[in-house]
């Protein structure tokens, strides 16, 4: 059975409890998963393929009160010839879920409405494709239809709230010096009418639907607290009773949530931050090379297979293959490396990286979604959406809580009534208790400390594949390593050369050099870097080459024969090696004669990363044990084991061998993690708590990885680790503050200490104060860049 994700964006939802009820409705429903997020405003669910379809979904999101964003995107459509064709191009795009299309044949132009999060532009413009004609993306024209719109909204309630509640202002403060009766009562009445039923409207129908679907939320607690204290002030007002009023209670109450509401609203905007840096990386448009024209286009017309140009300061458009030049691309974005990398002929420039210093032409080769750029975003959203298992507690907590409140409201109400025999008293202590009680800030505590510390990750280079990873990473106690191209640097370098007597180190390089010219073989590429460094240059010029597979190579100059290989191939070719050294330790020999003649040897080995040794040592220091997982010799292994610090080697394994030996880690209240290449050592990833892929953006290993590190530099674990505490500390923090407001904050108001509006006011601060808490984690600094 295929299952399909969708990353909607729900629109409506005011507190955690809302986004608590969605869940469970959505969740009703047979074969669908949903996990719903009030911080991101988003809900990600999992859908069977006989399940309901979006239209359904969007139904079940609508009935229970709340609504799914929907963008416009407008295509311009270039190949329609009659009717037909428009037809069919409208007929094919109302296929795709969540999308409804029209098709203008007179104008080329086809308007798209989608829910947001269910597909984009790429796939919009490949089934225009499929059906034979071309697409290309209006940029203008596309826009959320979530609309600034709502927040606009909600800022006009909130002025028409503040300037209702200036006759209360004046009231008060006239209360203040001992006058009364400033303000006249119809004038109050008047007012909080205004702001009850006109600034509060939305609380009300938020806490009507959810009502309806029998559950409650912070607006059922908001509304029934302003409504008891305006009835109760009408009917003094309407019947002239001898008690006193609490408009200015209620109106402040619904102006300081306001007021609360959008700072949370801000707060949550800044936390999501990261994520909107990481779109915002995208260019628009892009410098296609056309024959021997520059053509400025939307990035969105790039195919694969088409050349572009790149110039200094410009940033990638699209992944691709550079064909020509060379220069320097700040890849920091990707890897969290602040230092530019230097790229040419044959090498990859990803999308959303900034080119620094020369000219290139690149060939395309990823565009839209499949960019690394994308899905890093992609990646990065799906963690946010995500429930970490701290938040269970929240949520279990959040189900109850409106009831419980709204039962020791009744209770302060009675038990208040027979203790001082003041109705009155009684009635604004219990409406204190509604006002005050902020499930929101349970809602909030884990997930805005995901969402700033998944962006931050992300702009550091370090992928989180989900919340529960990101908790998992902090209990690590035991860290297990690929050694080639992890702790190893994966390829060989020249780490020795000892010519003969008679013959100079410079004069040796040359000849291999020349001999490896065009080798194809690791280690022939190692000799050829090596003399390059020295800056050596072909001076020598070979004929008849002759490679001898497992073996080495066979060249000549007039009538010398030079060779280089194995010391088997020398000796097989009867050349003396009286002055030749024995191979010890992880190296490999090359050796180098001319006819008869020895001329000495290359050492070669693979380089150990020259941060794995800090890095091992700083997770000792952590009480995190290392182990290295190879394939490798014992002695290689041994070696390279010797200079990191690893204490713990196992070699020669197999990838069924490195399983066991993950298995083996295991133990009472041990976390095992393993790193490598997310590929080549996917059994062992798999077996491990915690997966990790160092130095790759591959599809594969984002799909598989726990966490995906960008860069090679193996102080990017340091990083992921270091951020997974700090992240993990903040939602700790948070709980401890929404858990400790509401226990500290309901009793003083069942005790009369807190008036309604002083009680609203705290309610709304607790929130941003939650939020506020978590956007400390941007004060975190990789380790790399320090």
């Amino acid at each position: 059975m295929s299952v399909q994700i969708f990353d909607l964006e729900v629109t409506g939802m005011s507190c955690a409890a809302c986004a608590a009820r969605l869940e469970k409705m959505l969740n009703r429903q047979m074969d669908l998963e949903a996990s719903v997020n009030f911080a991101s405003s988003r809900a990600v669910i999992r859908r069977a393929s006989d399940a309901p379809d979006l239209a359904a979904i969007e139904k079940i999101v609508e009935k229970t009160g709340f609504g799914l964003a929907h963008r416009e995107t407008a295509l311009e459509i270039t190949g329609m010839s009659c009717a037909a064709c428009s037809t069919r191009i409208e007929k094919i795009l109302n296929r795709l879920p969540g999308v409804t299309a029209s098709v203008n044949l007179a104008t080329g132009q086809a308007h798209i409405q989608s829910l947001s999060g269910t597909i984009t532009d790429s796939d919009l413009i490949r089934s225009v494709e499929k059906a034979g004609f071309s697409a290309v993306l209006l940029q203008e024209q596309q826009k959320t239809l979530k609309a600034p719109s709502e927040h606009r909204r909600a800022l006009v309630d909130l002025v028409v709230a503040a300037v209702f509640c200036l006759p209360f202002v004046v009231e008060m403060t006239g209360m203040a010096f001992g006058r009364h009766a400033l303000v006249p009562l119809w004038l109050q009445c008047f007012c909080a009418s205004v702001i009850q039923f006109y600034s509060a409207r939305h609380f009300y129908r938020s806490a009507w639907h959810a009502l309806r679907t029998g559950s409650a939320n912070m607006n059922v607690l908001v509304c029934l607290g302003t409504s008891i204290a305006y009835g109760f002030s009408l009917s003094v007002t309407l019947f002239d009773l001898d008690q006193p009023v609490y408009f200015e209670a209620g109106a402040f109450v619904i102006f300081l949530v306001s007021v609360g509401r959008l700072l949370e609203e801000r707060a949550r905007r800044k936390a999501a931050s990261g994520l909107e840096a990481l779109l915002g990386l995208r260019p628009e448009t892009a410098n296609r090379v056309e024959g021997e024209q520059i053509v400025i286009c939307p990035v969105a017309s790039l195919r694969p297979g088409d050349v572009f140009l790149l110039k200094p300061g410009e940033v990638v458009p699209v992944d691709g293959e550079v064909i020509d030049g060379e220069t320097e691309i700040n890849e920091s974005m990707l890897t969290g490396e602040a230092t530019p990398v230097f790229r040419r002929t044959g090498d990859t420039v990803y999308a959303g990286t900034l080119n620094t210093t020369g000219v290139l032409r690149a060939r395309a080769t990823a565009l839209g979604s499949e960019t690394a750029l994308a899905r890093i975003v992609a990646l990065v959203s799906r963690a946010q959406g995500s429930k970490a298992p701290i938040q269970r507690l929240a949520d279990q907590v959040s189900a109850i809580f409106v009831p419980a409140i709204i039962v020791i409201a009744l209770l302060t109400f009675v038990i208040g009534w027979y203790v001082t025999a003041s109705a009155g008293w009684s009635l604004v202590s219990a409406i204190s208790v509604l006002v005050i009680a902020c499930p929101c800030s349970l809602g909030l505590a884990t997930p805005t400390a995901l969402m700033v510390g998944t962006g931050k990750a992300a702009s550091a280079g370090i992928l989180f594949r989900n919340a529960e990873a990101l908790e998992r990473a902090c209990r690590l106690t035991v860290l297990a390593f690929d050694k080639t191209g992890t702790i190893t640097l994966g390829a060989p370098a020249v780490c020795d050369i000892v010519p003969a007597s008679g013959l100079t180190t410079e004069e040796l390089l040359t000849i291999a050099a020349a001999l490896e010219a065009n080798s194809e073989h690791p280690l022939g590429r190692a000799i050829v870097e090596e003399a390059r460094a020295r800056d050596i240059g072909r001076s020598m010029q070979l004929e008849r080459f002759r490679a001898v597979p497992g073996k080495g190579i066979e060249a000549w100059q007039g009538s010398d024969r030079y060779l280089i290989g194995t010391q088997d191939y020398l000796r097989e070719e009867s050349i003396g090696l009286s002055q030749a050294t024995l191979p010890h330790g992880a190296v490999t020999q090359a050796l180098v004669a001319r006819n008869d003649v020895f001329l000495g040897t290359i050492t070669l080995a693979d380089q150990m990363r020259p941060e794995a040794k800090a890095m091992i040592s700083w997770l000792h220091e952590q009480d995190i044990r290392s182990v290295m997982l190879t394939g490798d010799s014992q002695e290689a292994a041994d070696s390279i084991a010797s200079q990191a610090g690893i204490n713990q080697v196992s070699a020669r394994l197999r990838p069924e061998g490195k399983v066991a030996a993950i298995e083996a880690l295991r133990g009472p209240g041990q976390v095992v993690g393993m790193t490598g290449d997310g590929i080549n050592d996917a059994p062992a990833l798999a077996a491990a708590d915690i997966s990790i892929a160092i130095g790759s953006g591959s599809a594969a290993a984002m799909e598989t990885a726990d966490l995906v590190l960008m860069s090679p530099d193996l102080r990017a674990i340091q990083d992921a680790l270091s951020l997974s505490r700090a992240t993990v500390r903040k939602i700790k923090q948070n709980l401890f503050f929404a858990f400790g407001y509401n226990l500290a904050a309901i009793p003083l108001a069942a005790c009369g200490f807190l008036s309604p509006a002083i009680a609203g006011g705290a309610m709304a601060l607790s929130s941003v104060s939650v939020v506020s808490n978590s956007l400390l984690l941007n004060r975190w600094r990789s380790r790399r860049n320090t």
